[in-house]
């Protein structure tokens, strides 16, 4: 019998960061184990919010008990520098986070994510999220998103990863 093996996906924000959890089968059948998303409030400090993010995902990592853990790689427009450097606060915490936590990490490129579920790699996220539902036979679209970033992450990563 194949090795079962859980993969987290993590879309990091500082407002809202999504996750998704799915466990990989036999010949690649992958299930939904949990989704979700991880809030924080505009008005706490960014180190505030930081705190919060290493708290919420420890806790996922234990629960969840993934063996491996992917996080899109940083990704800036030169229209908007100061959200990429705010995003790469919310990086670090979450590869501290998995390395802590003695997890393998695995970082994707946005496009390489959305090639992966769509055939595309700048697909919109109304069409992620509707290729993230008929991936895993949901009845809906995952909301808000991130959840739907999140579990397209950790589908991209189980399909590459041994």
């Amino acid at each position: 019998m194949a090795k079962v093996r859980r993969v987290l996906g993590v879309d990091p924000g500082l407002r809202i960061t999504g996750y998704g959890c799915v466990e990989v089968r036999e010949h690649g059948r992958v299930r939904l184990i949990e989704a979700g998303v991880f809030r924080f409030k505009a008005g706490l400090s960014v180190s505030r919010r930081l705190a919060e993010l290493d708290h919420d995902l420890g806790e996922a990592l234990d629960r969840l008990a993934p063996d491996v853990v992917a996080v899109e790689k940083l990704f800036a427009h030169y229209n908007h520098p100061r959200t990429a450097i705010i995003m790469g606060h919310g990086r670090g915490v979450i590869l501290l986070g998995v390395e802590r936590a003695g997890r393998t990490l695995v970082e994707l490129s946005p496009n390489e994510v959305k090639r992966s579920l769509t055939g595309h790699g700048h697909a919109g996220k109304e069409q992620m999220q509707d290729a993230v539902r008929a991936a895993l036979g949901l009845p809906a679209r995952p909301e808000p998103p991130d959840v739907a970033d999140a579990l397209a992450i950790a589908m991209c990563a189980a399909s590459r990863s041994p």
